[in-house]
């Protein structure tokens, strides 16, 4: 009997999901618990999530403090430091494995195509923060076979790790490279677990989620904490909200609109 791939993929899916129903789904990425899909009480006064990158005031310092508080409250895993030795992974494949919610990238390589041999010399040198655009239409959710990825109501787009299968589709997907697989089992790279949060396990694929463990308690994402002014965050929906405010008297642009994914994160450039 023969199978097709497309039917492979999906009773695989459907095997891990029904495989995890004897057991805790999030035993397989414990310690720590995921939220549910539905979104609390807390979090439902956010209606439409969005996130202003102000370059005016992000420098490499601001950057790398936004970076560290993310990947450490989420148990990101370094590669480049083990906790233990035997761990440690060749340098020449740090960049394969190198898992990222926020990072920093030159400017042509953030905005492709809006370049320019006479534009402005500081774009050149600016650390520009990226991160998961958190698309009104995102790509990836359409092309994941076993919905390990999906859309909140308050536009939050989310990885359900215990049901991701590992085919990356929602990789090849992206077109801003913002979701990161788990070629190693990350664990022994994190240099200290945070017990709140869930760690992940090989062949799963992570991104940044706007911190919604936070966004349930009424608090702003770590990154935007951290970045003492240079992120603006909150709901589009709100005329009166900060980032509505912003977004009225600055000029923003926002990575490869053309793709009609409508990102969520606008720059102030």
């Amino acid at each position: 009997m023969s199978i097709s791939r497309r039917d492979f993929i999906r009773i695989a899916g459907l095997s891990t999901l029904f495989g995890l129903g004897a057991r805790g789904a999030y035993e397989l990425i414990a310690p720590g618990q995921l939220e549910a899909k539905s979104v609390p009480e807390a979090a439902a006064t956010g209606k439409r999530w969005a996130m202003v990158v102000d370059m005016h005031k992000v420098d490499a310092d601001t950057a790398r403090k936004c970076a560290v508080a993310c990947h450490r409250l989420h148990n990101v895993p370094d590669f480049a430091n083990p906790v233990n030795p035997k761990y440690k992974v060749d340098p020449e494949e740090l960049v394969r494995w190198e898992v990222k919610w926020i990072w920093t990238d030159h400017f042509h390589n953030t905005f492709p195509g809006l370049d320019q041999q006479f534009q402005q010399e500081r774009l050149d040198k600016l650390p520009f923060l990226v991160l998961c655009n958190h698309c009104e239409n995102p790509a990836c959710v359409r092309v994941c076979p076993t919905q390990a990825t999906f859309r909140r109501e308050d536009g939050v787009v989310m990885m359900d790790m215990h049901r991701c299968i590992g085919c990356r589709y929602c990789m090849a997907a992206c077109p801003y490279g913002a979701r990161s697989f788990n070629w190693r089992d990350p664990r022994p790279y994190v240099k200290e677990i945070n017990p709140d949060y869930p760690t992940r396990e090989l062949g799963v694929v992570e991104k940044c989620t706007f911190c919604v463990e936070r966004l349930e308690k009424n608090l702003m994402p770590a990154c935007v904490v951290e970045s003492k002014g240079a992120l603006i965050f909150g709901d589009l929906n709100n005329p009166k909200s900060t980032v509505r405010q912003v977004l009225r008297q600055s000029y923003t642009i926002r990575r490869k609109p053309h793709l009609g994914t409508n990102p969520q994160v606008y720059y102030i450039v």
